[in-house]
């Protein structure tokens, strides 16, 4: 391998024999090293494929101003993360954590410790993120001596979470997170019950409610199938999980101008049954 670009003296750009770029990483690896020249196997300790250039021009500007350190706990963060989420983590996490970590052990070290609105719905709606986010902060302390307060798990599980919505930012993860806990809360208010969220169907319910919301907050429009006769036998067997439905979907109208389809009243009638049926006599079903 060839060097492309020297990054700093511990961090390089090159291709693999696909030519795809990446990065390559080792103590004293770009010491007195330039473009073109070749890369000391024995000194490579980490390498990683960025599937985006762009990413990889993002990666180049941040690393001259943030040491190598808080790319190497993005890498070994993500390693984790890979090897326990079921799905594909967006190239651009390697910028986008490298560089909050950098800002939030900075911080950490000026007194400034940022509250995450937030903490209270990622600890309960994103549980598998917010455990690796939580061993991240363990990662953090170890090679920094740094520890972060959890407030900054949640924002780096947010980070993960992000990753399913690929080339959005930030903010759509939390219109998502936001939306989710307000419907939750719809649930909750009109059955006046707590939910079981160690149940599976309160697991299939968050799934469901997660990319219905994804879906909105890209302006992704579920197009009806015209199946009134299930639209009505659905209205007519679970009348109050329907009618908590109706009440979602009036609220989604009134704040966001939105009015969600009948075969998506459909799925939140039959979720919303399934998760609170627990608590009720329903003679129909």
């Amino acid at each position: 391998m060839k060097i492309t670009k020297v990054l700093n003296n511990n961090v390089v750009m090159s291709k693999d024999e696909s030519n795809q770029e990446i990065v390559v990483m080792g103590k004293g690896l770009a010491f007195q090293k330039k473009t073109g020249d070749a890369i000391e196997s024995s000194k490579v300790e980490k390498t990683f494929v960025l599937e985006n250039s762009n990413v990889a021009k993002k990666l180049a500007e941040l690393m001259k101003e943030t040491s190598e350190i808080y790319l190497d706990l993005s890498y070994k963060i993500l390693e984790l993360a890979k090897s326990q989420l079921t799905y594909k983590l967006d190239n651009y996490l390697y910028v986008a954590l490298t560089d909050h970590l950098s800002f939030a052990i900075t911080r950490h070290k000026n007194g400034i410790d940022l509250k995450n609105p937030l903490l209270w719905e990622i600890r309960r709606y994103y549980k598998q993120e917010f455990q690796i986010a939580l061993k991240a902060l363990d990662m953090v302390e170890e090679d920094t001596g740094v520890r972060l307060v959890e407030d900054e798990a949640a924002s780096i599980a947010l980070h993960l979470v992000n990753s399913q919505l690929s080339g959005e930012n930030m903010d759509t993860a939390i219109k998502v997170t936001e939306l989710v806990n307000n419907i939750l809360n719809i649930v909750r208010y009109y059955f006046k019950i707590e939910l079981e969220e160690d149940s599976i169907n309160y697991e299939r319910f968050l799934t469901h409610l997660r990319f219905f919301a994804t879906r909105f907050i890209r302006k992704e429009k579920a197009e009806n199938t015209h199946d009134d006769f299930l639209y009505e036998q659905v209205k007519k067997k679970y009348t109050a999980a329907f009618e908590c439905t109706e009440r979602i979907a009036a609220y989604i109208a009134k704040n966001y101008d939105w009015d969600i389809s009948n075969d998506e009243k459909v799925y939140l009638t039959l979720h919303i049954h399934r998760i609170t049926n627990r608590h009720q006599i329903d003679s129909s079903s």
